[in-house]
């Protein structure tokens, strides 16, 4: 008995060994990813020290681009988060028809490039739009157009976050209210309002930071106005100025470090909404309630739709707007410079790789640092360098991945300009969610599941392959589906890495409208989002049938 006792112990240490061992390489491979690029950008904007670089801040042409990302930010988000506060409690609130279509709806612009909104707004109010006679002259490129496609560029970021916000919610209080003579106003100052505050602070730094650090919008429909994130692209891209395009990202990047920090921060003083004695919310069922909420929701997820169908329709149109017969001509991309199918072909590659190593890394690293009774320091590090990215906007990264991977001296410069140097990129740009929803999987499962396996001498391993994976199974299809719609649509962490022969669609997209075919964007465009709507189809399918038959212990008996 005790030797039997004594090979089991020898075997979990084996076991629990060989799991710190992977996790020291996965958290060196995270600090190669994230840590060593970022650090590198920073040292970039350093390198003449603090008055040089003061200098280059100082240049007038930096300070207006500085102001007017500001304006742009600012009001875009005075714009998106009471629109999507509302939409939330339209969805949350009230009992209205058709609430999983309209949901759907406003998460359309999820699966299209940052570019098609400025590509949408051209074809309906550009000089040639048909309805360009709602601006003056020219007056959609500039201010104005930036802040109504970024607008639709944010809005699902916003409205994801304000959904969670408004769907929990404590019934007695709402009837204390009203048993005390509170009315409808009255209730949501006090009550909805408050409770809703966190989710509010959050939509709005995050729609700021997306607004601040995107340049697709811009680049499409921002005529002369001048922003940062534009301006970087500018200085590396145009003129190979690496210096002034790294004192541009670390000015990108505190803005996001700090919308991070301010998030941590109202987390740790949000106090709990919901107690354990709590009872749902009842939905408004009344004929007013209903009819307000379903015209709001008309409104706004119409505007969204007319937005995206526009640039999916001008794909088929012959001459927008003199020719309006359907053709299938701005599809021939070999007519057009761009990349054209061999771009289209990089992103369904790049794409799949990237859905499959990421969910390979997030799963074992978030299995490895919350599960592993070794992990130590190892799973403390790897899971604050995890959270990095999530306060690193992509142009910033894809900037520090330029320093590091193009340096002769650095040994893995070979990667630069190939596909797996993309796939690594836009893995470790969006590794942060992927990892927070993977941990977040392992915390549903019971803590003892390991130690009573290993007690019965079943091997860590094998623990992991027949348990811990099918139960997680529906979360890791999650991750698959947001890498590779993710990695389908980003333009600024990959826009300084590509070469001719790894082009990507979402770039095509925006060599094409900047070389005035602006027909064969609108084509290329239309394709990602069909690519991006037929994988999260297939992967719905895919968790439809894993429910059904591997994670029937989730459904009541």
């Amino acid at each position: 008995m005790w030797r039997v006792m004594t090979s089991s112990r020898v075997r979990a240490s084996r076991d629990e060994h060989a799991a710190r061992l992977l996790l020291w390489l996965l958290l060196a491979m995270l600090a190669i990813l994230v840590l060593w690029p970022i650090a590198a950008m920073l040292g970039q904007a350093l390198h003449g020290g603090l008055a040089v670089l003061g200098q280059t801040l100082a240049q007038p042409g930096l300070r207006r681009a500085a102001v007017g990302s500001l304006w742009a930010a600012t009001l875009t988000t005075a714009l998106v988060v009471p629109l999507a506060y509302g939409y939330a409690a339209a969805l949350t609130r009230v009992a209205l028809p058709g609430r999983a279509a309209f949901r759907l709806l406003a998460l359309l612009p999820l699966l299209a490039p940052s570019l098609l909104p400025g590509i949408s707004l051209v074809y309906l109010f550009g000089n040639q739009g048909l309805l360009k006679h709602w601006f003056a002259e020219g007056g959609l490129y500039g201010l104005s157009g930036i802040v109504l496609g970024e607008a639709f560029y944010t809005f699902p970021h916003a409205l994801m976050i304000l959904l969670t916000t408004l769907a929990v919610g404590d019934a007695r209080l709402y009837e204390a209210a009203r048993t005390l003579g509170a009315g409808p106003l009255r209730r949501f100052a006090t009550l909805t309002l408050p409770a809703s505050r966190h989710g509010l602070l959050s939509a709005a730094m995050v729609v700021f930071t997306l607004t601040l650090t995107d340049f697709g919008v811009a680049k499409v429909v921002g005529g002369q106005y001048p922003v940062l994130a534009l301006e970087a692209y500018k200085q590396v891209v145009g003129q190979q100025n690496f210096a002034r395009g790294a004192a541009i990202g670390l000015l990108l990047l505190l803005p996001a470090v700090l919308s991070f920090v301010l998030d941590r921060l109202l987390q740790r003083r949000q106090h709990a909404q919901v107690s354990a004695r709590a009872q749902p919310l009842q939905l408004l069922a009344g004929v007013w309630p209903r009819a307000l909420a379903l015209l709001y929701c008309l409104t706004v997820g119409g505007a969204l739709l007319v937005l995206l169908g526009v640039a999916i329709a001008a794909a088929f149109i012959q001459l927008w707007p003199y020719n309006m017969s359907l053709t299938w001509q701005h599809f021939d991309f070999d007519l057009v410079d761009g990349g054209g199918w061999l771009a289209f072909a990089n992103s369904l590659k790049m794409a799949i790789y990237t859905a499959l190593a990421g969910v390979a890394l997030t799963f074992i690293g978030a299995w490895a640092s919350c599960k592993l009774r070794v992990a130590g320091v190892a799973g403390l590090g790897l899971h604050a360098l995890a959270m990095l990215p999530m306060a690193t906007p992509g142009l910033v990264l894809g900037l520090g991945y330029v320093f590091v991977f193009n340096q002769p001296g650095n040994p893995l410069s070979a990667l630069y300009g190939t596909l797996t140097l993309l796939v690594l990129c836009s893995v470790a740009h969006f590794y942060t969610t992927a990892h927070l929803t993977a941990r977040t999987a392992l915390a549903q499962l019971d803590a003892d599941f390991e130690p009573v396996a290993a007690s019965l001498k079943v091997p860590l391993w094998l623990t992991l392959w027949r348990v811990t994976l099918p139960a997680c199974l529906p979360a890791l299809l999650e991750i698959a589906r947001y890498f590779f719609v993710s990695a389908m649509t980003t333009v600024s962490a990959v826009v300084f890495l590509y070469t001719p022969d790894t082009v990507l669609a979402a770039i095509a997209v925006l060599n094409m409208d900047d070389a005035g075919d602006t027909a064969a964007a609108a084509a290329m465009a239309t394709l990602i989002v069909a690519a991006s709507a037929l994988a999260c189809l297939l992967f719905a399918l895919l968790s439809h049938a894993s429910l059904r038959r591997s994670q029937r212990w989730r459904r009541p008996s």
